[in-house]
């Protein structure tokens, strides 16, 4: 059998493409979809009862109480093997297992193929807000500025019914701002996948907004999802699926630090841990966590992919910590030449990539792992006539 996915994720000439006798493409398919999970959401009578009652009373709860029933549903977390916390690397361990077995079977120096972000970027960031409250509606504007202060520009995900007013001077603002706007489900109950006939309805509503507010993106409310549903839905890319959901209401995680398609969807997943969880779950006060989770992405070159919630950092110590993380990822683009950008930008390089790939890197093996080369970087030490043959015999 042809690893498909592996063409597709390196967009590497096909006659470097291994024969092997398993399906890779089903195995990667199967953890970047969740097949490997057994729950859903309302997959249960008692679980669809009991978040029931939780959101209806969640209105008049503050975080004070809610984090307690959180910490309550999610025990024993910790005890959970698969995926791996705090980031789970599996499908591109898999990949670059192909790659060297490509490589070692045809008795290969290299495999080309065409380097995962522009200008050689070492990886990608995305900063992105979903707005929950009215609080943290109105106090976005301020959030944006701050970003910006740090040199990044995020997009804010809105909730369009019930929740607050989305009004167009709220989304003049952050235009002005240069902020991107996504759409935060309808109405952030949870229902929006409670079956298929009603998910069809919403998802309908959801695109008319989507249309109204010149929204390219999605991410679903508590990151509920079933994504063999996804085709309802008129945008050009989600970031509704976690790597690793072991402190999400609907746990699993799609085990890939990647961008990957969904059908005509690009799905950016989200690789670092909320704030909410952080903060008032694990109760953490600080951001080791997420420079754990930074490191362990761009060992694989993958992307950086945030969502804070301006609800929960308008209070100290949180918007301290918050400026902190923003110090941290200023020094991480600068010192690792990670790419900033919105994740528009990041949807329609994936897409121009792959439409028009340019073959401009190589892996090799190196006392028993993969390394990459990307041509004309001096720090890997390619000679641009080296390069030259290396890409005309690739082509």
């Amino acid at each position: 059998m042809s690893a498909n996915v592996l063409r597709d994720h390196y967009l590497c000439p096909q006659s470097y493409i291994l024969d092997i006798p398993f399906d890779a493409d089903q195995v990667i398919d199967n953890l970047r979809m969740e097949r490997y999970a057994s729950t859903k959401p309302g997959s249960s009578l008692c679980h669809q009862i009991a978040r029931k009652i939780y959101y209806g009373l969640r209105p008049l709860m503050g975080v004070g109480i809610r984090k307690h029933i959180q910490r309550a549903y999610l025990n024993g977390w910790k005890d959970l093997t698969f995926p791996h916390w705090p980031v789970d690397r599996t499908v591109e361990s898999i990949l670059e297992s192909l790659v060297m077995l490509s490589i070692e079977t045809g008795s290969l120096k290299a495999m080309p193929f065409a380097w995962f972000w522009p200008w050689g970027s070492s990886g990608c960031l995305i900063m992105t807000h979903d707005i929950e409250t009215a609080t943290g509606r109105d106090f976005a504007p301020k959030l944006a500025d701050i970003d910006a202060s740090f040199g990044f520009t995020p997009s804010f995900q809105v909730v369009p019914e019930e929740r607050y007013e989305v009004t167009e001077d709220f989304l003049d603002s952050l235009r002005a701002r240069r902020c991107e706007i996504n759409l935060h489900g309808l109405n952030h109950d949870d229902r929006l996948f409670e079956n298929r006939q009603a998910f069809r309805h919403r998802a309908a509503k959801i695109n008319g907004y989507a249309r109204r507010y010149g929204a390219a993106g999605f991410r679903s409310p508590v990151l509920y999802r079933v994504l063999d549903w996804f085709d309802e839905f008129d945008f050009s890319y989600d970031m509704s699926v976690p790597n690793c959901g072991h402190l999400d209401p609907q746990r699993g995680g799609c085990c890939t630090v990647m961008p990957y398609f969904i059908g005509n969807i690009l799905e950016l997943p989200l690789t670092m841990s909320q704030d909410y969880s952080i903060f008032h779950f694990l109760r953490q006060h600080s951001i080791d966590l997420w420079k754990r989770q930074i490191d362990l992405v761009l060992e694989k070159h993958g992307l950086i992919s945030f969502n804070v919630h301006p609800d929960y950092i308008i209070e100290e110590p949180y918007l301290s910590l918050y400026h902190k993380l923003l110090e941290h990822l200023a020094r991480v683009r600068e010192e690792r030449n990670v790419w900033s950008a919105f994740p528009n930008q990041v949807n329609q390089w994936w897409r121009e990539r792959r439409n028009r790939p340019e073959v401009n890197a190589r892996a090799r093996i190196e006392k028993g792992r993969l390394v990459y080369e990307i041509a004309g970087s001096a720090d890997l030490g390619l000679r641009s006539a080296e390069w030259q043959t290396f890409a005309q015999h690739a082509a």
